[in-house]
C-alpha cells in the first residue's frame, strides 16, 4: 500500500488489492482518565488481526491540563502525565502507548482540543506526535488537516490497468450536534458545500452511526441520469463522561450518555466489465461499539 501526500490537505492512497478495510475513529480524548483504553484497545487489536486500516479524525488527545487552561481539573489527569512538562508526558507516553498499532495507523487528523493547544501554547501536539512517532517506530502516519480529503484507489491486478476509486472528506466537527438530532443537520450543510465525495466523515459530537444520502447527476460519458450515494459517518467518542450518572460537568447540563465506538467499512472493488460499465469500489461501512 503507498500513502502519498498529494497537498497538505489531501492524501492517496493505491491499495493493491480488491478489499481494503479501514476504521473511522475520533474522540478518543487517550490522556483523559475517562477514556476507556481498554475499549480502544480492543477495537485496535481487532483492526490489527483484521488489517484494517485506522483514520482518527481529530481529538485524539485532550490536553485541557495545562497551567494555563480554564477548564483544568486535578481528577482529569492522569498520574502519569501530572509532570511540569505536561504536554512532552502526554506525548512521549502516547508514542509508547501506540506503538503496537504502527502499521495500521494511517492517517491523523486535527481536532478542537489539539488546536486549542497550538492558538494558547504555541506548540503543536499532533505534529509533534506524528514526528516523534513515524521516527521512533519506522511509521509513516500521515498528517491531514482540521478536515481535508483522502482518495482511495484499489488497484486489484498489478498487470492489469483496471483500478477503481472513491474519495473522502473528512471534518472534525463544529457546534453541539443536538440531543434530538445528533449532528444529523449537520450531514445535509456538508452536503451543500461538498462536492465529489462519496464518503463524509465527521466526530466531534460523540454520537455514532452511518446514513446515506442520494444525489442525482449525468453520467461522464452517455449522459444518462442516475444517482449516486454519498455515505456519511459519524464517527463516536472513547471518552465517557456519563459513566454512572453521578455528577460532572456532562451530567449538570443534561446530557446523555454517549455512545463509545467507530465506523469500520470494508471498500470492495466491483469488476463491472462484463456490463461494460466502469468499476466502481462500493463501501460496506457497520459500527463497532463495546
Amino acid at each position: 500500500m503507498k500513502i502519498l501526500t498529494k497537498h497538505r490537505n489531501s492524501h492517496l492512497i493505491e491499495y493493491p488489492g480488491k478489499v481494503m478495510k479501514v476504521a473511522f475513529m475520533s474522540d478518543l480524548h487517550w490522556d483523559n482518565p475517562k477514556c476507556n483504553r481498554e475499549l480502544l484497545k480492543k477495537h485496535l487489536d481487532r483492526c490489527l488481526e483484521e488489517d484494517r486500516k485506522v483514520f482518527i479524525n481529530g481529538d485524539m488527545f485532550c490536553l485541557m491540563q495545562g497551567k494555563y487552561d480554564p477548564r483544568r481539573s486535578k481528577k482529569d489527569i492522569r498520574p502519569e502525565h501530572n509532570k511540569v512538562n505536561y504536554i512532552d508526558a502526554v506525548i512521549e507516553d502516547a508514542v509508547e502507548w501506540f506503538a503496537p498499532y504502527k502499521d495500521v495507523i494511517v492517517h491523523v487528523g486535527y481536532g478542537n482540543h489539539e488546536t486549542a493547544i497550538v492558538k494558547n501554547l504555541e506548540t503543536d501536539p499532533l505534529r509533534r506526535w506524528v514526528d516523534l512517532f513515524n521516527y521512533t517506530q519506522k511509521a509513516e502516519v500521515k498528517l491531514g488537516g482540521y478536515g481535508g480529503w483522502v482518495r482511495f484507489r484499489l488497484i486489484p491486478w498489478e498487470t492489469s490497468q483496471r483500478q477503481a476509486s472513491i474519495q473522502m472528506y473528512h471534518f472534525h466537527g463544529s457546534g453541539g450536534g443536538g440531543p434530538v438530532t445528533k449532528g444529523t443537520i449537520q450531514n445535509q450543510r456538508q452536503m451543500a458545500s461538498i462536492e465529489g465525495a462519496d464518503i463524509i466523515c465527521m466526530g466531534h459530537v460523540h454520537e455514532l452511526y452511518t446514513m446515506v444520502h442520494s444525489v442525482k447527476h449525468l453520467t461522464d460519458d452517455k449522459l444518462k441520469p442516475t444517482h449516486r450515494e454519498v455515505h456519511h459517518f459519524r464517527t463516536g467518542c472513547y471518552k465517557d463522561e456519563y459513566d454512572d450518572g453521578y455528577g460532572g460537568w456532562h451530567i449538570e447540563r443534561g446530557a446523555p450518555p454517549k455512545p463509545l465506538g467507530c465506523v469500520v467499512a470494508d471498500l470492495v472493488f466491483e469488476d463491472r466489465n462484463a456490463y461494460k460499465e466502469r468499476d466502481k469500489v462500493i463501501i460496506i461501512p457497520t459500527t463497532w461499539t463495546r
